[in-house]
């Protein structure tokens, strides 16, 4: 096991690091102590060949110009809050608007667009980075002093694990992910429409125009929301479905899960052969297939014309505008308490 760091790029004259973990078997996993972005993992195929499996980029320039939130922490908030903004304990919070009239993962300067602290520790089986931040109140609108921990640890398993931790000295609003964009086929030689995804959930949040749930939850029988048996991304492509149609012919929703932390999220490339299983104790996941990645100005992923379906992210989160909904799962974390969640990601070769 080994951690590398080196120079990245600056900021405002502030220097950005690289972090590289890489285990016994050659797995490797980079990321950035802005944002917490994770920029490569590089992992084997069938054949032994290792490649990187994700979406991003080679400066920080690229990632401040063209990034839709290539592997990076998302908060305060994930997902869309309606018209930007909420009612807490008698008091209304105005929300920085970066999505029309929405707040959308926390903001014009959310966790993804700022420095974390960062420690470092190697271990006999694993490498860990932890990151903390302390976002302070009145953080695009946020109530309360959230000081935040995310710790990723590569093990010998080549399972990357991460951790969240937050606590606030006041009632706030809390949901995190990682937006990591995953290819599986290695170095975007395909895209992701013929990946087979199986997640274990019967039910998904609809949508309406503005990608902003109506407070229904759907059944996903006899829809192409169905993955329990698993199915190609590409269904969703060609689906005539109102809701992968609202999404941009694909997905970009949440699923809520019937399982916790016992495979219940299954990614393959049958190509290449590998495999991700994800298990988190969070209640939903968002799928979102890279429908929108054909930006106005057109951009490389390394030398990778940007096309929709190149990449897709799996977001294991709570519910978006949760706090408009009082049905769904609360992501209000009072003050005082700690958040705590983990989500693990193996990868693997299917036989």
């Amino acid at each position: 096991m080994v951690i590398l760091q080196e120079y990245y790029g600056e900021i405002d004259g502030r220097t950005i690091t690289a972090f590289t973990m890489v285990n016994d078997h050659g797995m490797e996993i980079t990321c950035l102590d802005y944002g917490c972005i994770i920029t490569k993992i590089v992992a084997s195929d069938r054949n032994g060949h290792f490649e990187n499996i994700v979406l991003g980029f080679d400066s920080i320039e690229e990632y401040q110009k063209y990034s839709p939130y290539f592997g990076a922490i998302i908060g305060r908030f994930a997902g869309r809050i309606k018209n930007a903004e909420f009612n807490l304990n008698g008091k209304t919070y105005q929300l920085a608007k970066n999505n029309n009239d929405n707040h959308l993962h926390g903001g014009l300067q959310g966790f993804d667009k700022v420095f974390w602290e960062t420690k470092t520790a190697l271990e006999a089986d694993s490498t860990k980075l932890e990151f903390t931040y302390l976002s302070k109140s009145g953080e695009e609108g946020y109530p309360g002093n959230l000081l935040m921990k995310v710790t990723y640890t590569l093990n010998n398993k080549n399972e990357l694990i991460i951790s969240y931790k937050g606590e606030s000295d006041e009632s706030t609003l809390l949901n995190v992910t990682n937006h990591t964009y995953f290819n599986l086929s290695g170095n975007l030689k395909r895209d992701i429409l013929n990946h087979q995804l199986t997640i274990k959930s019967r039910k998904f949040v609809e949508l309406d125009e503005r990608l902003i749930p109506t407070g229904k939850i759907l059944s996903v029988e006899n829809t192409p929301f169905d993955f329990q048996n698993g199915r190609k991304i590409k269904d969703g492509m060609k689906s005539g479905h109102v809701q992968n149609w609202i999404a941009g012919n694909g997905y970009d929703h949440p699923f809520l899960l019937t399982e916790q932390q016992n495979k219940e999220i299954i990614l393959l490339d049958e190509e290449s052969g590998r495999e991700l299983i994800i298990e988190t104790d969070e209640p939903a996941v968002v799928l979102y297939t890279g429908n929108q990645l054909e930006a106005e100005e057109s951009y490389s992923i390394r030398g990778v014309p940007s096309r929709n379906y190149l990449g897709l992210c799996l977001e294991t989160q709570g519910l978006p505008d949760s706090i408009h909904n009082p049905h769904f799962p609360s992501s209000i974390l009072k003050k005082g308490e700690v958040f705590q969640s983990v989500t693990k990601y193996k990868f693997g070769i299917k036989s």
